[in-house]
């Protein structure tokens, strides 16, 4: 791993006396990178007075007092589901003054979120989760507005998710709007909850269908060490996800 010390001073290095002069600023970077514990670019802004780099537990928090914000405005309903949230995470005192620092910190917009999000695209269901949590705290208010849906995409494509499928998770979350599970059910709706498009191949809705399964079986979310609620949720989504599939089979008649 290249720190930031590391790499300022070879540089600094070879800008005084060339190849020998890095490899003696690399040395001496290294050293200040192991005794200040500097680890990122993140982390280095932080020695120097900067914000703190965001702990694993905060980095939620942040997200939903951003889009709590996103609009304009906190509202009563935003702080609710803030402390809802809280809740089923069964955090303990200390954890939720974090969070509520967090979510605070995330009001101000100052944080660059890319990074933080495309390292946990390389866990499915934190990202998942995340995404259904500001999901839930955009329609706290009781509606979803173009700038909280723009944010969310994006963030979204950050953590590896189409547009398409970020989407789908609103209407899970949409006050007096039905679950797929209920008869019904639009086509339209299944199509986006399996991100697929209504000229898609069979074969190609069949892949989306059993990676998307894959992905939310409950017994599979349980051996992340998941809450109770996260697992329940993965059962809802995955009854959902064999009836949107169900459905388009039907319309497009295969098997």
């Amino acid at each position: 791993m290249l720190w930031p010390g590391t790499l300022i001073g070879a540089g600094a290095g070879f800008a005084i006396a060339s190849i020998p002069g890095a490899m003696l600023g690399a040395l001496l970077g290294q050293a200040l990178d192991r005794r200040l514990h500097v680890q990122s670019w993140a982390h280095l802004r932080e020695k120097l007075g900067g914000r703190a780099v965001l702990r694993n537990d905060e980095l939620l928090f942040v997200l939903l007092g951003r889009m709590a914000k996103c609009d304009g405005r906190v509202v009563d309903g935003h702080i609710q589901q803030a402390r809802q949230e809280m809740r089923a995470l069964e955090m303990t005192e200390s954890a939720q003054r974090r969070a509520i620092a967090a979510f605070n910190r995330g009001k101000s917009g100052h944080d660059r979120l890319r990074g933080y999000l495309r390292r946990l695209s390389t866990q499915p269901h934190a990202s998942e989760g995340v995404l259904r949590a500001c999901w839930r705290m955009v329609w706290a208010d009781g509606r979803a507005g173009s700038a909280e849906r723009e944010l969310l995409t994006q963030w979204g494509k950050w953590l590896g998710w189409t547009p398409q499928q970020v989407q789908a998770l609103a209407s899970d979350y949409e006050p007096q709007k039905r679950p797929l599970a209920v008869s019904g059910a639009s086509y339209q709706d299944a199509l986006r909850l399996l991100g697929v498009s209504a000229t898609s191949e069979p074969a190609q809705i069949k892949r989306a269908y059993r990676r998307l399964l894959s992905r939310h079986h409950p017994d599979k979310v349980a051996g992340t060490g998941a809450t109770a609620l996260q697992v329940r949720e993965a059962t809802e989504r995955t009854r959902d996800l064999h009836n949107a599939y169900t459905l388009i089979k039907a319309r497009r008649d295969f098997r």
